[in-house]
């Protein structure tokens, strides 16, 4: 190999590491598809959502998953949760019921239903773990105060808003839309401060490396987009999916992005280089995927219903890659 293609350590190291630790297992956690799983900050517990109008909660032990708990209350379908950033206890769910939900794993009750104006698809919790922000089909984007659940502001957006987050230092919010675009709003002022065309269709989904140097978006154009977080420039592109890219995340050390489509593989790149560190066989499209926050272990969920297979085998399971050969 020409010493200008010679991969880095770093890869060379992840490689024989994911050699050794290529299997993915299955647990069972809903009776309809996955929409969302996301790992709580200690990484103890992973959380998922569903069509089936619940979250689920398990406990990582070893290398498997045990349920601990099933979270009913949603009218309709949970779309997408997450955790709050810094208390390993409570997470909070988005759900087309025009409700949140904020529960506790000790209590494993409903702590807060806040009613939203619209059937909501997207929800974050900010780096300060003082707001959460939700956002609904109709491209509104509510802004809720986590201690006393009532709503602190409301933006309506004049185009199609997907996903949401602020950046790792609080002071400014991103949403990605449907117009290629990545717009950039001060916080918590709100005021818009750039917008970025960023791909040419749909900018789909966000996310932020957890050391605060990048960003990356994904798109329907299939193309992963890395953003230079101080400079806002795109510092390199990933093009190894052939379809629209669904959703992203970062590793622990912000080292690896995993980024998946309904391609039926998922990406694992080296963030540095773009080269490509391993792929993730799966046998429908991916929808949503989550690394673990301190191991190289990768959470993730597929749609169920691909025609081709038995979607009873595997409707509502969620997925874990990374765990040793021999497990």
């Amino acid at each position: 190999m020409p010493a200008a293609m010679a991969l880095s350590p770093y890869v060379l190291a992840m490689q024989e590491l994911f050699r050794a630790n290529t299997r993915s297992r299955e647990f069972p956690a809903h009776g309809a598809k996955v929409h969302s799983v996301a790992w709580s900050c200690c990484g103890r517990r992973l959380a998922s959502g569903s069509f089936d109008k619940t979250a689920s909660v398990f406990v990582l032990e070893k290398d498997r998953l045990v349920k601990e708990n099933n979270y009913r209350g949603h009218g309709d379908s949970v779309d997408q949760l997450c955790w709050h950033p810094s208390n390993p206890d409570l997470f909070v769910t988005a759900s087309g019921d025009k409700t949140i939900r904020i529960w506790d794993v000790r209590t494993t009750k409903c702590i807060a239903t806040v009613n939203t104006k619209g059937e909501n698809i997207n929800i974050c919790w900010s780096p300060d773990g003082q707001t959460i922000a939700v956002g609904n089909k109709d491209d509104v984007v509510t802004f809720i105060d986590a201690k006393t659940h009532r709503s602190k502001a409301e933006e309506q957006f004049k185009f199609e808003v997907n996903e949401i987050s602020w950046n790792n230092d609080n002071n400014m919010f991103f949403l990605t839309n449907g117009n290629g675009c990545i717009n950039i709003l001060s916080y918590p002022e709100l005021k818009p401060i750039q917008s970025i065309n960023a791909h040419p269709s749909n900018c789909i989904c966000i996310k932020f490396d957890p050391m605060g140097k990048y960003f990356a978006t994904g798109s329907a154009d299939a193309l992963v987009s890395l953003w230079d977080v101080d400079e806002l420039v795109c510092v390199r592109c990933f093009s190894r999916l052939d379809w629209p890219v669904r959703t992203l995340s970062f590793s622990h050390d912000g080292k690896m992005l995993a980024s998946a489509s309904e391609d039926h593989f998922i990406d694992i790149a080296e963030v540095e280089t773009g080269e490509k560190l391993w792929e993730v066989q799966c046998e429908s499209p991916t929808f949503t995927v989550a690394w673990h926050p301190k191991r190289p272990l990768l959470a993730f969920a597929c749609d169920d219903k691909d025609g081709k297979y038995d979607s009873s085998r595997e409707a509502g399971t969620v997925k874990l890659f990374g765990l040793p050969n021999d497990s």
